[in-house]
């Protein structure tokens, strides 16, 4: 079969244009005040906002907090239609569920049993299918080494294996991560690697449940992240069928404690691992080795809340682009070791809630307005997954067709400015080329995704709309630094994932700057405007598996 180059020229042919138009409209970018940055994230990430749980006081001041800002930016409401009028929110259903009362948990080894602390041992999240209690003994445990299931990839880890009646104990991340060189991308992670998929796979293979093997560099995040985000409140979107996507059990589990276990059952944990990362690779039944589980669950239906605001576009209001963060956190939750239990958020994402805000107001300012609408989406529940910008991405308020792109914007770094800046995941589209180009204006460069084996494009929220064919991307802080270079980005980063993140130690200091983020938001405002004031279609590459589906709606762009 002869291969012609010309989708390929094509291709070029058209982020080339999309570039130069982007370019041929530039305006110069407002400045931002650091100042007014620090006050928002004070402001939110204070323990008077309670670690802004959805469905909690600290909601209802955030998203009071938001609409007020809104308000005095000179925005206009962007969410639902309440008789015929829009309001400042959309109205995001959530299940909400909680374990309640004593939770016993117990290994059984032979005439040996052994219980296990949650929190400590393991991390068990409330059931989420809607059943009132989780009870049951000695229930068999099968290692299936990474859990996937990927035909494409000719890879199966369960080679007919039946679940049914028994807890499935997964590693974490994809086949390849510890080699790098594989059929899963390497080092970066695919959605076989994420929790998620891991959760939902052996739903749908019926098992009672999924154990994940907790390892730090696998998973990119230590123990504390994963107990945090584990043992308290849990969330989901309202299912129709919820068992078609959850198990009863749900879990995380120490690796230490794991490698006894096998020991237990007579196997070497390491040696097994390795097995897991080839195709070869069979399920082993951990014979002699079982669990008892018993505890209640407190399931109920609450009402959470996405504040949207909206720039009218003057001569295509019915296109919009779309600028988005989060504003959750996770709340009130375990103490630490000082006894602090509110998770303040300050840099996740109180740091993206302010960007939102200070990005609204400079466009609100800017006159005349955008040829096509601006809309400001602050969305709830990420931090449960991702389940505010699903809901918007399955209900959206505008058109997903006629959605000129989404930036999004999470984690900023509220330090000093970089020469560098990255996008999450390494996805390829006209978006990132724009931006790109649009950076050389401040003598910024593109690095790709630092560390792609955590799976960030998975975790943030432009990921619901990027798979419903959005050119989307969540916009990142760079890491070489102008005062320190790349050791001092590095020393930063690892020390805000092992000492703050998902932690109640995230909180906002005196002492951080901001100069960075007013700085990016000066192309970010870029960016925004320009696609507000063009004419041009962004798209994926056309290698991208969110292409057909964006090209699916593509007579609605005519």
């Amino acid at each position: 079969m002869t291969l012609t180059k010309e989708p390929v020229v094509k291709k070029v042919l058209l982020s080339t244009l999309i570039v130069a138009a982007f370019a041929a409209q530039a305006q110069t970018a407002p400045s931002f005040a650091p100042a007014q940055l620090s006050q928002h994230v004070k402001i939110l990430a204070s323990d008077e906002f309670e670690g802004r749980a959805p469905n909690s006081v600290g909601e209802t001041k955030t998203v009071k907090y938001l609409i007020d800002q809104f308000k005095a930016a000179g925005l206009k409401p962007g969410g639902d239609l309440v008789h015929g009028k829009r309001g400042w929110t959309q109205d995001v259903p959530l299940g909400r569920f909680d374990i309640e009362g004593p939770l016993t948990l117990t290994l059984h080894s032979g005439d040996q049993t052994l219980s296990l602390k949650q929190g400590e041992d393991v991390a068990f999240r409330a059931a989420m299918t809607g059943a009132k209690r989780v009870d049951f003994d000695k229930v068999p445990l099968v290692f299936v080494g990474y859990g996937v299931a990927a035909p494409e990839r000719q890879w199966d880890d369960f080679k007919g294996m039946d679940l049914k009646g028994k807890l499935a104990v997964v590693l974490i991340n994809d086949p390849d991560f510890e080699t790098g060189q594989g059929d899963f991308g390497g080092k970066a992670m695919t959605y076989y690697g994420r929790w998620t998929y891991k959760y939902e796979e052996m739903a749908r293979r019926g098992a009672v449940g999924t154990i994940i093997v907790h390892e730090t560099a696998p998973a990119s995040y230590g123990w504390n992240t994963v107990k945090n985000s584990n043992t308290n409140t849990m969330y989901d979107i309202v299912r129709k069928n919820p068992k078609e996507a959850h198990a009863p059990v749900e879990a995380w589990i120490q690796r230490d404690l794991t490698v006894d276990i096998f020991k237990r059952a007579g196997l070497d944990f390491e040696a097994l691992k390795k097995q897991a990362q080839t195709r070869d690779f069979k399920p082993v039944e951990l014979k002699g080795v079982s669990l008892s589980a018993h505890y209640a669950v407190k399931a109920q239906v609450i009402k959470s809340k996405n504040v949207l605001a909206r720039i009218d576009g003057s001569e295509h209001p019915e296109q919009t682009v779309i600028y988005s963060a989060h504003w959750d956190h996770l709340g009130v939750g375990q103490p630490d070791a000082k006894g602090d239990k509110i998770y303040n958020g300050a840099v996740d994402n109180a740091t993206g809630t302010a960007a939102l805000l200070e990005l609204a107001r400079a466009h609100a300012k800017q006159q005349p307005a955008p040829k096509r609408s601006i809309v400001f989406l602050a969305v709830t529940a990420e931090e449960r997954g991702l389940l505010g910008s699903e809901y918007y991405a399955a209900n959206p308020v505008y058109p997903l067709a006629t959605t000129v792109g989404m930036i999004n914007m999470d984690g900023f770094s509220p330090h000093g400015p970089a020469r560098n800046f990255t996008i999450s995941g390494s996805a390829k589209l006209d978006l990132l080329d724009a931006l790109v180009a649009k950076a050389k204006q401040w003598n910024l460069s593109y690095s790709p995704d630092p560390y792609p084996e955590a799976g960030h494009f998975f975790r943030s929220d432009h990921f619901p709309m990027a798979k419903r064919g959005v050119p989307a991307i969540s916009y990142g802080s760079g890491d070489d630094l102008v005062d320190g270079g790349k050791a001092a980005g590095k020393a930063l980063d690892e020390a805000y994932i092992e000492k703050n993140y998902h932690q109640p130690s995230d909180e906002w200091s005196a002492s951080w700057p901001f100069t960075g983020v007013a700085r990016d938001l000066e192309l970010l405002y870029g960016l925004g405007r320009d696609l507000a004031n063009g004419s041009s279609w962004p798209n994926w590459a056309s290698d991208s598996e969110f292409r057909a589906e964006r090209d699916k709606s593509a007579d609605k762009r005519k």
